[in-house]
C-alpha cells in the first residue's frame, strides 16, 4: 500500500512538472520560432494613443455631402498630425471653416489636423470636420459608418461613428473648390 501511494505521488508530481514546464515554455518557444519580431513600442505608440471621443456623422441622402465629427484625443507626449482620412461610405476630405470675403466658407484643411501632445482637437459643425464628399448610399440615423484616419507618419487609426440627424450650420464652400452648399451643409 505504501509503495502504491509513493508511486501515485511520484506520477502526479511528474505530470504536474511536465504540464508546468510546457505551459511556461510553450509561449516562449512559439514567439522565438515565429520569425516575426514584436513591433517596437514607439512604432505603434502614436496610433495606439490617438482616440476619437463621441464620434458621429450627419445623416443624409446618397450623393449629397455630409460630415463626421467628434473629438480627437492625443494621449502621447508628441503632436500627431492627421494627414487624411477614408471611409468605405464615401470619398473623404479633411475640412476647415474659415472667413473669406466676409462669410464663413469650408475648404480642404491644408496640412491636416494637428492634435497637440496630451491635447485634443474638436471636429464640430461650423469648424474642422471630415467631409464625406459623395456617399454612395443614404446614411440613415442609427447607421454605423467606418472611418480610417491616416497619420502623417503612415500609421492609421480606425473608428466608427453613429449617424444622427442634424440640420447644419449653413456653411458654404470656397467658390474655387465647390459650389455653395446651402441647406445641405453639415
Amino acid at each position: 500500500m505504501r509503495n502504491l501511494r509513493t508511486l501515485a505521488a511520484l506520477t502526479l508530481a511528474g505530470a504536474l512538472t511536465t504540464l508546468g514546464l510546457a505551459a511556461c515554455g510553450g509561449g516562449d518557444d512559439a514567439a522565438a520560432g515565429s520569425g516575426t519580431p514584436a513591433p517596437a513600442p514607439s512604432a505603434t505608440a502614436a496610433a495606439a494613443s490617438l482616440t476619437v471621443k463621441d464620434p458621429w456623422v450627419k445623416a443624409g441622402p446618397a450623393g449629397e455631402m455630409t460630415a463626421a465629427f467628434g473629438t480627437l484625443v492625443n494621449g502621447t507626449d508628441a503632436d500627431i498630425t492627421i494627414a487624411s482620412a477614408e471611409s468605405p461610405a464615401s470619398p473623404l476630405e479633411l475640412h476647415e471653416m474659415t472667413m473669406k470675403d466676409g462669410k464663413m466658407i469650408m475648404q480642404p484643411k491644408a496640412g491636416g489636423f494637428v492634435v497637440k501632445a496630451k491635447g485634443d482637437h474638436e471636429l464640430a459643425p461650423g469648424g474642422d470636420h471630415l467631409m464625406l464628399m459623395k456617399p454612395a448610399k443614404a446614411i440613415e440615423p442609427g447607421d454605423e459608418v467606418a472611418f480610417t484616419l491616416k497619420l502623417a507618419d503612415g500609421q492609421t487609426v480606425d473608428f466608427k461613428a453613429i449617424a444622427k440627424p442634424f440640420a447644419g450650420a449653413e456653411e458654404s464652400y470656397d467658390p474655387g473648390h465647390m459650389a455653395p452648399m446651402g441647406s445641405a451643409a453639415p
